[in-house]
């Protein structure tokens, strides 16, 4: 009995169901049927796999993202085999075939932990650029190697500071791996010239070239960041240099579980503020944390994390993650909170003060450069409020910078002499060691 399904591909859509690459990447315009395109690829290799248990998933940056662009367009393109037997799991988010138990799955990448252990024998990612490269190494890559499994991504530009663009530069770098195609609107035939036209009046002109024309270089709009990096960079505040040896590092971190937890660490030196490392990942217990900031060859002054790190958690045992991180050696201070633009406003202030290293602080000037605000489509501008993605996580650590440093002064230098009448208040009460050198 033949089945049929119904999908018609688009023409600028053939080469891609029909190339045969173990890799594969779309970079399209607005609009252009790229998930529709991977939700029929994922359909058809799910009937078609020969392979014990099969196991396909999607992925987009969030959950309930993956539900309001896919979920339908599953149901539509599967409801012949569901009318044959397939499984519909609505709370679940899956489909599970008839004849061969092939399940398909949606995914989102705040709560990637779901995917962790799994196996897959392919996994489409969708908007890329939301996405952070840790869940990427840590989930995705593993899930697919044992059963060689494919991956597929897509997404629309956003400059270069991404996980698409990272994947674009890998593909066409390695073509007999890849199979990549960049669609953009002037050239598909997809969308109505006149319909451009008025997008193009519409839009200004960073915004049409970023969402229809493909372009990289466009600048992103709505940036929460975007001058003060970019003035950063004109300036020559971004760039290799020796950090201080003998000048104490104190450390900022925005802590997470499911979410990253980011960690910069770094210097004052009179007015300057040298950012000289930055450490991300996700997944981890404060462990894992505290054995990496004793891992660098630093002397540490004072360590600042968010007022919510003196709260008990069932993680830690009934224990707060400063309890925790102070038995392993590492004695932390709360940064009372703030709302998010105050903190925003001030670390605009003191962005020009601030050096970054360019090699060590890579991860953390990605974030940066992506942090941005929502935009408002029913009024059609940017909100007071960013996005909470992977590039908020190093962005909230940074802004705490704002909070906990010191006018501009000398340098502390290690191995002179403690004593009480030169200690600060905020050292006295949080009961900072005398001894710092011997201390993490």
């Amino acid at each position: 009995m033949s089945l049929i399904i119904d999908y018609k591909p688009r023409d600028v859509f053939k080469p891609y169901h029909q190339n045969d690459k173990r890799f594969s990447i779309t970079i399209a315009h607005r609009r252009a049927g790229k998930t529709v395109a991977r939700v029929n690829r994922i359909i058809k290799e799910a009937v078609l796999c020969k392979k014990e248990q099969p196991r396909f998933g999607y992925l987009a940056p969030y959950y309930v993202q993956a539900k309001d662009i896919a979920w339908l367009y599953f149901k539509r393109f599967c409801l012949p085999l569901i009318e044959l037997g397939a499984k519909c799991n609505e709370s679940e988010l899956s489909i599970t075939m008839p004849h061969n138990g092939a399940i398909i799955k949606l995914y989102g990448a705040e709560n990637a932990d779901r995917m962790r252990g799994l196996y897959f024998d392919g996994i489409v990612i969708d908007e890329a650029q939301d996405i952070s490269r840790g869940v990427i190494n840590q989930v995705i890559m593993p899930a697919l190697s044992d059963r060689q499994g494919w991956l597929d991504v897509s997404g629309t530009v956003r400059g270069t500071e991404n996980l698409l663009y990272d994947f674009l530069v890998d593909a066409q770098a390695t073509p007999q791996d890849w199979f990549w195609q960049v669609l953009k609107a002037s050239e598909t035939n997809i969308i109505d010239p006149d319909e451009l036209l008025r997008l193009k009046k519409l839009m200004s002109d960073n915004e049409y070239a970023q969402e229809f024309e493909c372009d990289f270089n466009a600048l992103v709009t709505g940036l929460v960041y975007g001058a003060e990096i970019a003035q950063s960079e004109l300036e020559g505040r971004i760039l290799d240099f020796e950090y201080q040896a003998n000048v104490a590092v104190n450390t900022v971190w925005d802590l997470g579980f499911d979410d990253a937890t980011a960690i910069w660490f770094y210097q004052q030196s009179g007015n300057e503020i040298h950012l000289i490392d930055y450490y991300e990942n996700s997944l981890e217990k404060i462990e894992h944390y505290c054995s990496i900031v004793a891992s660098k060859p630093y002397h540490y002054g004072n360590h600042y994390v968010p007022h919510d790190a003196a709260n008990k958690t069932l993680q830690g045992g009934g224990r707060s993650i400063i309890s925790q991180a102070h038995e392993l050696g590492v004695r932390m201070n709360l940064v009372q909170a703030t709302t998010q633009q105050n903190a925003i406003n001030a670390l605009s202030k003191v962005f020009p003060r601030l050096h970054f290293h360019k090699t060590n602080c890579k991860d953390g000037l990605r974030a940066i450069k992506n942090y941005r605000y929502i935009f408002d489509n029913d009024r059609k501008r940017y909100k007071e409020k960013p996005y909470h993605d992977w590039a908020s996580h190093g962005c909230d650590a940074l802004e705490m910078i704002a909070r906990v440093i010191k006018q501009p002064e000398s340098p502390e230098i290690f191995n002179k002499p403690r004593f009480l009448n030169d200690m600060t208040a905020d050292e006295l009460f949080w009961g900072n060691e005398v001894k710092r050198e011997t201390r993490i």
